[in-house]
């Protein structure tokens, strides 16, 4: 089962949660109709060099980045409840624009900043404004407890790496 507006809210799986959308730079983030749209950090730049090439530029050049591809990081700090779920999905605003965020899952019990892989499939420039919605997160009621215990539990706010497992 999906849960949404007050339920979503009572259950509070993001700190801070807006009960409602709001919008900037042109595109929405808070509390949406089923789910909630959370945002980027970090400007991402995606525009092509003189030679044609796809390169990306974006404020903090210490994440690898290639000519389509970039890790970035959600401002919202997620406390997930150990009997909901979180499933990422594209926001509609950028993907018909060419860009992909990838539907990762939120385990129940995880808490940390969420790092967000997204990936350009379009041929103009395109610049994501720190700050701006990105992606939307749907949350589901697990039939039972469970609690996430693994290697990305804790995520700092900043971009991480795919951390290799032992």
């Amino acid at each position: 089962m999906i849960i949404n507006r007050e339920t979503l809210l009572a259950a509070a799986p993001i700190k801070c949660m807006l009960d409602t959308k709001v919008c900037h730079n042109g595109v929405s983030h808070g509390l949406s109709e089923a789910g909630y749209d959370i945002r980027i950090k970090e400007d991402v730049h995606f525009f092509k060099d003189c030679d044609g090439n796809k390169l990306v530029i974006r404020s903090n050049p210490s994440t690898k980045n290639n000519s389509h591809f970039i890790i970035a990081s959600a401002i919202e700090e997620f406390q997930m409840p150990t009997d909901l779920i979180g499933v990422v999905h594209d926001k509609s605003s950028w993907a018909r624009k060419g860009l992909s965020v990838f539907n990762t899952v939120i385990e129940p019990g995880w808490c940390g900043y969420l790092t967000l892989e997204l990936v350009y499939h379009g041929d103009s420039d395109l610049f994501i404004p720190a700050g701006s919605g990105i992606a939307q997160v749907v949350f589901y009621k697990t039939s039972d407890h469970c609690a996430y215990n693994g290697k990305y539990q804790n995520q700092e706010s900043k971009p991480t790496e795919a951390i290799e497992s032992i």
